[in-house]
Formats: C-alpha cells, structure tokens, sequence
C-alpha cells in the first residue's frame, strides 16, 4: 500500500512539474524611441515564424525621446523575436527590423 501511494504521490509530482515548466512567461521590456521620429507600429514575431503578429502598439504610438513598457504575451516559450518598427509617414525615416533574444533584455533602444 506505501508503494502505491509513494507511486502516485511521485505521479502527481511529475504531472504538476512539468505543467509548471510548460507555460510561457510573458516577455516584458522598456521600448525606448531615440530618434526624432514617432513611432506609429511595432510588430514582433518569433525567429523562424514568416507573418508579423499584431500591432503591439494598437492605438498608441511613441514619440521621440519617450519610452513604454512592452509585454508580449503570445503564449510561447521562445526568446528571439523578429521585430518590426514603422514610422508615422512625416518622420521621414524608413521602417526599421531587428531581431533580438527579448529575454536577456530588460530594454531595447531605437537609435537613427
């Protein structure tokens, strides 16, 4: 009876362990503009993935010299991501793409 109980008690353990490691944190970091342009759109997309996701910004956009806190919340446990930054058509700079490993950042400046 011990063995059947210290089975299923080392079972529940593995079962609980591993649902832990499968779910994804969310990437957070400090998106900073240094450019005197404003950012009208920022899209990201993990390495390897052919399509832009969603505009992160949605309604918003970031001005020269301001910053925001980005989360990408999309459920993955990746770490590089393909990043996309469109100006407002009067900035006069041309659209901009990167790509970074967001989880050994904290923040993530765009220089001209």
């Amino acid at each position: 009876m011990k063995k059947l109980i210290y089975a299923a008690a080392a079972g529940l353990a593995a079962i609980l362990t591993s649902a832990t490691v499968s779910q994804a944190e969310d990437l957070v970091f400090t998106l900073t503009n240094k450019t005197t342009g404003t950012l009208e759109r920022f899209y990201s997309s993990p390495v390897g993935v052919d399509e832009w996701e969603e505009d992160v910004f949605g309604k918003d956009t970031l001005g020269p010299g301001e910053s925001m806190k980005i989360t990408i919340a999309d459920g993955r446990d990746v770490c590089k991501y393909d990043m996309r930054f469109e100006f407002t058509d009067d900035s006069g700079f041309e659209n901009m793409e990167d790509t970074q490993d967001l989880c050994a950042m904290g923040s993530y400046t765009i220089h001209q």
